[in-house]
């Protein structure tokens, strides 16, 4: 409990230091071409957010399914006045994925979000984005990320809040952001899960992984909630849920928050986060309010406390006495 750095956050307005800003994460499930339509419109049209994250981040097989329509999309979403990031990759395997990077990279009024050693190779020198698929754990390589483009990094979910401290405080001119809502990618695998757990090869995968629009459950062998399968990768089965923390966050120089896309109605979700940055609304409201959007979830924010991941710790100084 050493690790853990106790901020209070207040209830009010957050104004003596830059505006945080909102963020809608990429989609990391495979939702069908409709859904993942209709999820950007609402988004470009009702969401208060500030950036969006389009782009396949799992699997490269996906990609044929919604390639045509992310122009669409993205001068939607532009014209609505969002931010557009366009994500990649987390896992790069072949020549194929390292042209895309490179395709991607000429993209115009669009900033690319590095998710994979490969593509920072390719992005490196230009303007880019370093995605929390990346380790970045320590003064150095932020400061080396930085020197070679990087504008904006998202810190890794695993980090205690310490750590995150002392990386704001060398990010220079970047900007930092950290996610704030739904499930953690903890691994990404070549092989594919979803797949061998309904008996099929990777080559062969039918697209299973749709099948669970917000991951797979994978319980332990004495039936306890676990992990969740998406695909190639390796899920928390908790949601990340930091109400408690955001304002402490901003203040130590975090200033983008990311939502992670799920099936709930995330502009609802995106709303309550926007009351909770400008400070109309007391952390343990925004919670009560998120989990009556988003139905039965565990909540989860060790990691940030340098606790197990899965556990909910409480700032002690919001515990009651009873």
């Amino acid at each position: 409990m050493s690790d853990t750095i106790t901020v209070t956050p207040p209830v009010g307005s957050l104004s003596s230091i830059p505006s945080p800003r909102l963020v809608m994460g990429p989609v990391l499930f495979h939702w069908s071409p409709e859904i993942l339509r209709d999820f950007y419109a609402r988004i470009a049209d009702e969401a208060d957010v500030d950036v969006v994250h389009v782009g396949e981040v799992v699997c490269a097989k996906r990609m044929p399914f919604f390639d045509n329509d992310w122009p669409d999309v993205i001068e939607r979403l532009q014209r609505a006045g969002k931010q557009v990031v366009v994500s990649t990759l987390a896992l790069v395997m072949g020549d194929r994925e390292v042209a895309l990077i490179r395709d991607l990279a000429d993209m115009p009024d669009v900033l690319i979000e590095a998710n994979d050693l490969s593509a920072i190779g390719v992005l490196g020198g230009k303007p880019h984005m370093v995605g929390p698929y990346v380790n970045i754990y320590n003064e150095g390589t932020l400061r080396y990320m930085v020197e070679r483009g990087a504008v904006r990094v998202a810190m890794p979910w695993e980090l205690p809040q310490s750590s995150i401290a002392r990386l704001c405080k060398v990010r220079g001119q970047a900007d930092i952001e950290m996610q704030v809502f739904g499930r953690v990618p903890l691994a990404i695998s070549a092989r594919c899960y979803s797949a061998r757990a309904h008996g099929l090869h990777k080559d062969g995968c039918r697209f299973v992984c749709g099948d669970a629009p917000d991951g797979m459950d994978v319980d332990t062998l004495d039936g306890a909630p676990f992990l969740a399968v998406n695909g190639l990768q390796t899920l928390s089965g908790t949601y990340l849920e930091l109400s408690d923390e955001i304002a402490g966050l901003h203040e130590m120089g975090v200033g983008l928050f990311r939502l992670s896309p799920h099936r709930c109605d995330m502009v609802a979700i995106a709303e309550i986060y926007r009351q909770l940055l400008a400070g109309e609304i007391a952390p343990e409201l925004a919670r009560r309010q998120i989990c009556d959007v988003a139905g039965e979830i565990s909540l989860a924010n060790g990691f940030l406390h340098a606790v197990p991941g899965a556990d909910l710790y409480r700032i002690p100084s919001q515990l009651q006495p009873e």
